[in-house]
């Protein structure tokens, strides 16, 4: 079965940085577009990026950009987000997805299997 694990998460001080990974198994890794995604207590979940397949497209939600870079290993079967800068507004549980079309990347309906997530916790 299909299989999205996040790792990396943690308590980090503001300014800091930290590095998510997930490591997929169960589909072709490099026909999924990979995107985070995350959900902060008592708030809808919300996008964060996306990579394409091959890695050529990147995108970002606009509280992210700069600060966020996206990047995927198609050979390891892993997606990446190393998260700079880090502000208390980015505490979070942050989820990784998988989707087999990149329309609508932005959206929830366009991942077709979610991971666990991993908790992100930014102190002021």
């Amino acid at each position: 079965q299909v299989q999205l694990v996040e790792s990396g998460g943690g308590l980090v001080q503001a300014g800091g940085s930290l590095r998510l990974s997930c490591a997929a198994s169960g589909i072709t890794f490099s026909n999924y577009f990979m995107g985070w995604f995350r959900q902060a207590p008592g708030k809808e979940r919300e996008f964060v990026a996306t990579i394409s397949p091959l890695g050529s497209s990147t995108y970002y939600s606009n509280s992210v950009k700069v600060r966020f870079t996206i990047s995927r290993d198609n050979a390891k079967n892993t997606v990446s987000l190393q998260m700079n800068n880090l502000k208390p507004e980015d505490t979070a549980v942050y989820y990784c997805a998988a989707a087999r079309s990149g329309g609508n990347y932005y959206a929830k309906r366009a991942y077709d299997y979610w991971g666990q997530g991993t908790q992100v916790t930014v102190s002021s």
